[in-house]
């Protein structure tokens, strides 16, 4: 099922003059263009510190093998030394001739020693290390898997910020349209005042109702603006610049899905379970690593290099082996390695569950929330309507004179009660979408 992501009624595509805007210019900033700039490798830190921790695993992956290939090395060595011959039990006398005998001097030298070689080893057999690379490369996979979610939850958390500031727009534009309201009301109270059928009673009350709409006009600025701060410093952009939302509040009905449906699609595409699985696997192999230390290894060696008391007289000498490694007992180190592996294994096991039984807590909550918020949107459209209605015939019949000004003002103010509860129910239906699509992996594809 495709889930586009309509969280708001426009999405403008619409891009921006220039990747960076400087301070001193405005920003039109719509949904989608936000989202890219927060999962930019330049954009949300929590984007920066995934992409740091991904190549951390492959420079681990790159560790793990070269266990398995080929360690060269060359040396270059010159010395000028003596040497004690009976340190190395030389110190005897030679009978060459009867009646005549040759000792062996204590201390020989000084000479010189000129050893030029390259050596190396190449491991023929090494079922561990074979597993540690197998748990470094799901490694990897759990690294990307936890990039891709992170994009998944900056793209979520920069939807809800540029939610909370469409909606303290619309707070903005709902004050001043109580205002327009309260102005109207004002000068009718003052015209059936000069008529002789109003009182100054009703204009002192129409005016009181109009200083408390400039009171809330002025707090909904402020919170529209401490919005846009929040949601430039979720895009981690500079927060001195000033931003036009393209897009607005409103309302697109979802594709009808079962709750089975969305827990199959959830536990198939949410990056997090998949970034849980695969350090799972990758325990699994760590641990099974860790058993098979047991096993005999085997490598080949060898070396090659000129030796001589000098450049010119050297003489070539190489040494070529097989080894063959047999763990007998390294005081316990080895079970007890095994044991940790074994439990951290276990723990993995116990997240993976963890997350699966969080998942459809997720989904349920947000099918139960988005249902309700679509009964709440209907509710709060019927209420504006019949208050707009109310309105009209108060007006009417306060022009009338078979009204009081109360009753003009008693309909002002559910009028305006029905204006925010529709920018509620919007905002609760709206975010009710983000949060389903978060909890099915749905929020970056369903912005492209």
């Amino acid at each position: 099922m495709k889930h586009p992501f309509l969280v708001l009624l426009l999405l403008s595509a619409s891009g921006l003059a220039a990747d960076q805007p400087t301070e001193s210019r405005g920003l039109t900033l719509s949904l989608r263009r936000a989202v890219q700039i927060a999962v930019s490798p330049e954009g949300n830190a929590q984007m920066q510190l995934t992409g740091e921790a991904l190549q951390q695993a492959e420079a681990r992956s790159a560790q793990a093998r070269a266990a398995l290939l080929p360690d060269i090395s060359s040396s270059l060595s010159y010395k000028n030394q003596t040497t004690n011959l009976r340190a190395y039990g030389l110190g005897f006398n030679l009978q060459t001739i009867p009646g005549y005998s040759y000792s062996f001097p204590a201390l020989v030298g000084p000479f010189n020693v000129l050893d030029a070689r390259i050596s190396g080893t190449q491991s023929v057999f090494d079922i561990s290390s074979i597993r540690r690379l197998q748990s470094a490369h799901a490694g990897i996979s759990a690294a990307r898997s936890d990039l891709q979610n992170a994009e998944e939850q900056v793209a979520a958390q920069v939807a809800r910020a540029y939610l909370s500031a469409v909606r303290a727009d619309a707070d903005v534009e709902t004050a001043r349209a109580n205002i327009t309201l309260s102005q109207a009301v004002l000068k009718q109270a003052e015209n059936q005042k000069d008529a002789g059928t109003g009182t100054g009673i009703e204009i002192t009350r129409a005016r009181v109702q109009l200083a408390n709409d400039q009171q809330r006009l002025l707090v909904a600025e402020n919170t529209r603006h401490r919005t846009h701060l929040q949601l430039l410093r979720a895009m981690n952009m500079p927060l001195a610049i000033q931003l036009d939302l393209t897009d607005k509040l409103g309302f697109v009905p979802v594709d009808a899905i079962t709750l089975e449906n969305a827990k199959a699609q959830a536990l198939a595409e949410r990056p997090d379970f998949k970034a849980q699985q695969e350090r799972e696997n990758s325990m699994r192999l760590s641990a099974n690593a860790t058993k098979l230390e047991r096993v005999p290894s085997i490598s080949i060696m060898g070396d090659y290099g000129v030796i001589s008391s000098y450049i010119d007289d050297g003489l070539p000498t190489r040494m070529v082996g097989v080894s063959v490694r047999i763990p007998i007992f390294n005081g316990g180190r080895m079970d007890a390695r095994r044991a940790e592996t074994a439990s951290q294994y276990r723990s993995e096991s116990v997240r993976t569950k963890e997350l699966r039984e969080q998942i459809e807590l997720d989904v349920r909550l947000a099918l139960d929330a988005l249902h309700s918020a679509e009964e709440q949107v209907q509710i709060a459209r019927d209420g504006l309507q019949l208050s707009e209605n109310e309105l009209a015939q108060a007006q009417r019949r306060y022009e009338a004179g078979i009204a009081f000004g109360l009753e003009v003002t008693d309909a002002q103010t559910r009028l305006e009660r029905a204006r925010d509860n529709q920018t509620e129910a919007l905002y609760n239906y709206n975010l009710a979408r983000i949060d389903l699509e978060q909890a099915m992996g749905h929020v970056r594809s369903s912005l492209q």
